[in-house]
This record gives C-alpha cells, sequence and structure tokens, in this order.
C-alpha cells in the first residue's frame, strides 16, 4: 500500500485475526489465528512468542486439558457444525502444525456435534445430538478408560455446561424468545433453577463450587442483565448490576473472585470482584472493544482477547491479583502505519423511529469526501436475530469507508444489548417492525450527507434476511442489496433447516404449525412481484443454519424476472465464510458490485 493510498478490501482481509480460547497456570495461552488461512490453534508464552499448533482443513478451537501439556481440540468439516473432538499432545513438540492425521481420535462421528462444554483434569465435558439427532445430551468421557457417562438426558438445545463435581448446571434455550433456563443435575436429581416459561436470559452460568448454588448472568426481573447468585432454596442475591446496561461475570477456577464484565453500548470493561460483588481492581484495556477472556486453572491469569474497530484482535496477559495487563499480540503491530492512520472508530448516536423508538447505531464516515462514492450510504445489518452489533473489527466496514461509502451498524430493534424490552420489539407477529427500521436508518442518511437515493442493504445470516425483507417490502427505496447467507423464506428455511435448530428458531420466528400465514406474510418471496433492486448473493454448501436453497430459490425468481443478481457458491464452507480464500473471491466482487450501484 502506497502512503497515500486508503487500505483496500484486499489489504484488510489479508490482516490476521486472533481470539483467546484458554490459559495454563505458565501464562501460555492456547489462542487462534487465522494467519494460515483459516482459524488454527496458536499457542502463545508469556514472552509472545508463539508456535502454530494444528493446520487442519477447516477453522477449529480448543482447550488445554488441566495437569497435562496437551489440547482438546474441537473440529468440523468445511463448515458443517458437526463438532468432533481430538486430543494433541505438545510434548514433546512437533516439527511443525498437527494435520488431522496428527489428532488422536476421543469421540468422532461425523453424523453428528459433539461439541466441547467442559475440561476438568482427566475428563471432557461434551454435549452431543447422537441419541437423536435433535435432542443434546451432556457426556463426562474419562480420558484414561474411555467411558462415557451421560450426566444430562432430558431434551432441549444445551448451550452451554458447567460441571463442578458431580454437579452440572445445563443452560437450555427456552421457547420463549430469547430466552434460556437453567437446570441443575447432580446424583440422579434434577433442579430447576429458572423456569422454563421465564422470558429472561440467564448466561454464563456456573456451579459455585462445593455448593448447590449457581451464579449468573440474568434479566429476570429487569431489563439489563444483571450479576445473581442463586442457592439451592431458590433465594436470588444480586451481586453486581446496573440500570442501563448488561453485566456478566465469570468466577476464578478457586472460587475467590469473579472476573466480571460490563458490556456498554458494544464495548466492554473488565474489572476483578470478590465474590460478593465488591470491585476489588480495574483491568484497563489498551482500547475501547469487544473481550473474550478465560481463567488459568489456578485463578493467576487471565488471558484476554480483543477486537476493536481499528485491531483485529490483540491477546493481553492479566494478573488476576493486581489487573496489570501484559500486551502478548499486538493485532496493529501488521499493519503499515498508514493503514493504522486510515482505520476509522465510529460515532455513536441514535436514531429516531417512526414510533418515537430510538435505533442505536454505529456510523463510520470517511474524513473526506472519495471521488464518485461521496454521499453513498451501505447500512450493514448484523445477523441473530437475537444478536449484536458491536465496536469490533471488520474489514468489510473498514474497506467500504475507505472507499468513499459511510456505513451506517445499527442495532435495529431485535437486538440484543440494549435491554429486554428493545430486543423483544420484533418478537414473531413484531418482525416486520425492526424491517420498517431500515426505512427509518434510510430517512436519516441525510443528517451525515448521505444521498437516500444511493443506500445499499448490506447483511448475513439474519441480516441477509432483513436485506432481502427490505428490499422486497420497501421497494424503490434501495440502490442495491448483498445477501450473504440470508433467508428468503421463512416457511422453507424452518421446513429445511437442520433438526436440532428448527425448535430453537421457531421461538422466535413463528412456528410452521401455529403461525404459517404470519411466517408467509413475512418472507421476502411473498414480495417478489416488487423486487427490482440488484443483488449479490453470497452462500456457503455446507451450512446447516441457513440451507442453500434458501439462496437458490431467490436468485432463480429474480432471474426468471429479469432482476440483476449474482450468486456465488462456495462448497467448502457453512454459514458464512471461514476460508481466506474465499473471503478474497467474494468480499472484493461484492465492494466491487456495491461501488457500480452506489456511484454518483
Amino acid at each position: 500500500m502506497t502512503p497515500s493510498a486508503k487500505p483496500s478490501i484486499i489489504d484488510l482481509l489479508e490482516l490476521h485475526a486472533w481470539t483467546v480460547f484458554d490459559v495454563d497456570d505458565d501464562g501460555r495461552v492456547l489462542a487462534g489465528s487465522d494467519e494460515s488461512g483459516s482459524t488454527q490453534l496458536v499457542e502463545i508464552d508469556s514472552d509472545g512468542s508463539t508456535r502454530q499448533l494444528t493446520a487442519l482443513p477447516s477453522k477449529c478451537s480448543g482447550r488445554y486439558l488441566p495437569g497435562t501439556r496437551s489440547v482438546i481440540v474441537q473440529h468440523d468439516t468445511d463448515g458443517d457444525e458437526r463438532a468432533q473432538l481430538s486430543l494433541l499432545d505438545l510434548e514433546p513438540p512437533a516439527a511443525g502444525p498437527a494435520g488431522l492425521e496428527d489428532l488422536r481420535p476421543l469421540v468422532r462421528d461425523t453424523a453428528y456435534i459433539h461439541a466441547l462444554v467442559d475440561v476438568r483434569p482427566g475428563q471432557v465435558v461434551y454435549s452431543t445430538n447422537r441419541r437423536n439427532g435433535v435432542d443434546f445430551d451432556v457426556v463426562i468421557r474419562e480420558l484414561d478408560s474411555g467411558a462415557d457417562r451421560i450426566v444430562y438426558d432430558e431434551g432441549g438445545y444445551v448451550s452451554t455446561v458447567h460441571v463442578d463435581g458431580d454437579t452440572v448446571a445445563v443452560t437450555l434455550l427456552s421457547a420463549k424468545p430469547a430466552s434460556t433456563q437453567v437446570r441443575l443435575a447432580h446424583a440422579g436429581t434434577l433442579r430447576d433453577v429458572t423456569a422454563a416459561d421465564d422470558h429472561a436470559l440467564h448466561t454464563a452460568v456456573h456451579v459455585v463450587p462445593g455448593t448447590d448454588s449457581v451464579l449468573m448472568a440474568s434479566n429476570h426481573g429487569r431489563d439489563f442483565q444483571a450479576v445473581v447468585r442463586v442457592d439451592g432454596s431458590g433465594q436470588w442475591t444480586t451481586l453486581v448490576e446496573s440500570d442501563d446496561h448488561d453485566v456478566t461475570a465469570t468466577p476464578s477456577p478457586d472460587g475467590s473472585r469473579l472476573l466480571v464484565i460490563r458490556h456498554i453500548d458494544g464495548g466492554d470493561r473488565l474489572a476483578v470482584h470478590d465474590t460478593d460483588g465488591h470491585h476489588r481492581v480495574a483491568i484497563d484495556l489498551p482500547a475501547r472493544g469487544v473481550a473474550t477472556a478465560a481463567w488459568s486453572p489456578a485463578s493467576t491469569w487471565i488471558a484476554v482477547g480483543l477486537s476493536t474497530p481499528t485491531s483485529p484482535g490483540d491477546v493481553l496477559l492479566v494478573d488476576a491479583a493486581d489487573g496489570r495487563v501484559r500486551t502478548l499480540v499486538d493485532g496493529t503491530a501488521q499493519m503499515s502505519p498508514e493503514m493504522r492512520a486510515a482505520l476509522v472508530e465510529p460515532d455513536s448516536v441514535r436514531i429516531p423511529a417512526r414510533d418515537g423508538e430510538a435505533i442505536p447505531c454505529f456510523v463510520y464516515a470517511p474524513a473526506e469526501p472519495v471521488g464518485e462514492m461521496a454521499g453513498s450510504v451501505v447500512i450493514n445489518i448484523h445477523g441473530g436475530p437475537e444478536g449484536q452489533a458491536q465496536r469490533q473489527f471488520s474489514p468489510i466496514n473498514q474497506a467500504l469507508v475507505a472507499a468513499g461509502h459511510t456505513v451506517l451498524v445499527p442495532n435495529v430493534r431485535g437486538s440484543v444489548g440494549y435491554g429486554k424490552r428493545w430486543y423483544s420489539l420484533d418478537d414473531v407477529e413484531l418482525r416486520l417492525e425492526s424491517v420498517l427500521d431500515l426505512v427509518d436508518l434510510r430517512a436519516w442518511v441525510p443528517e451525515v450527507g448521505g444521498d437516500p437515493d444511493r443506500v445499499a442493504l448490506y447483511g448475513g445470516s439474519y441480516g441477509g434476511y432483513m436485506v432481502l425483507a427490505g428490499l422486497a417490502m420497501h421497494p424503490g427505496l434501495w440502490a442495491a442489496g448483498v445477501d450473504i447467507v440470508g433467508m428468503s423464506s421463512l416457511v422453507s428455511f424452518l421446513e429445511n433447516t437442520s433438526d436440532y435448530r428448527r425448535a430453537a428458531r421457531e421461538r422466535e420466528y413463528g412456528s410452521l404449525e401455529r403461525d404459517r400465514d404470519f411466517l408467509i406474510q413475512a418472507s421476502p418471496l411473498t414480495y417478489l412481484h416488487a423486487m427490482d433492486t440488484p443483488l449479490f448473493v453470497i452462500h456457503g454448501a455446507n451450512d446447516p443454519r441457513v440451507p442453500l436453497s434458501e439462496s437458490e430459490q431467490i436468485k432463480a425468481a429474480l432471474d426468471e424476472k429479469g432482476v440483476p443478481c449474482t450468486l456465488r457458491v462456495y462448497h467448502d464452507e457453512g454459514h458464512g465464510l471461514a476460508k481466506r480464500v474465499n473471503r478474497l473471491d467474494a468480499y472484493p466482487a461484492a465492494l466491487s458490485f456495491l461501488a457500480e450501484h452506489l456511484r454518483g
């Protein structure tokens, strides 16, 4: 990149991202890096030196096995999300990264999912749908004998599990939209910590060591999540709370402290607290962004992965006693000074909606107009629907800004992070209210110097559905659309999605049995007669969530209608593009498509 040039989408896609999976008692961090083309395991020593551990065909993740120099590796095949578990020995050090043939199989049956949920000395805890393909059981594998012990098989979609001794806390998706249920299994008994019909989100659930209590984040009876403790008698105690943002916590393995994370307008603030909620020490992160964190087994270290709008991932090692932060990986070190100077931080705004609501939105704006692109606007809509646009690195947003577009990244109604009331405003029959938010966003673009006639929609997964719904239900307002793995019909999507996901999705969108008429009403294909906007579509052939048929049917319908539509299919990908080679093929083409239709 020349000193005067703006970073291109290719420049930005070539940057490698970092995330954190685990940390051991010697301060070594098990991280993920996609420098090799997809996310692979990398070990970072406490002095910052790195060693790539895996070179698998698809992205992977992992955890250290406590008390050993080995890693439990979770991997799938070309994005099909059927997680398999293997063991990788780190001693003696291998000559190079491990391929699939170098891993020792632990739990493998590629017809089903075996997801790593916890590790303990000599044991691996995983969830699997192998019993019937739908419900997830929780199993403890004894590594010495290879014996499996089922500790939960009462049905449902298991999201997280935490084990303490013989007590297992299971978090399930419940029947209510954006809600979970917590159950505690012990010695053959099962106790409901929260009610199945509670319209509340309970996350980060942990068994309090040596007790029948759980610690978790919950918005039961309130708008925002607070850190609470629920004892065996059902008594709730609030430990850390806020009236205007969510608060979550992860207890240290020895039960002596809490890592508290405040989720404020798409960014995270960290601190160590006592177990009664009393603040002990703040953790000063180098920038405002989105953090992932892990405790070391002896509760000495906290490893933090930090993604910010201008860095694809820092890896930090925190001394849990005093909060001191050591940078092991600086995500911006791989950038030229010119690229670092060109990247922009978003402004946070509230955009007025038609009914008096205010839509939270991040605005990425060019420092100065860029030729024919001046005045063009791209609205980038997150997935979910119970997702959130956050202050994290996006090569797409940065490349669009560098090319001269103003980028709006909204949290339309239905998004989490802004309270239960806000994320409930799109449930089932209210689905189309979130689509109307796009119209309000378009009406606002003159406030940032945008031209309402040169606005494009861009989004993936539920964001892809929003793109198609906006184009179909509000025609004539948009210059172009980019749909990535989006649903073109809520009916065919629910009929064809993986069996284990159908019930979880019906709670949010509506039931095929009870709400079919509304699902038809909320489907972009229903309004095909009105769609007249050029469309660019990207899809992975192995997508278990939104089947490829959703993109194929919108492509066929628009072709027959004579509306320009490009469909790019990647046969070694699933729900989104995990491999750099495919991103380098798809995203530059998508941005060229937008430039073609948004020029002044």
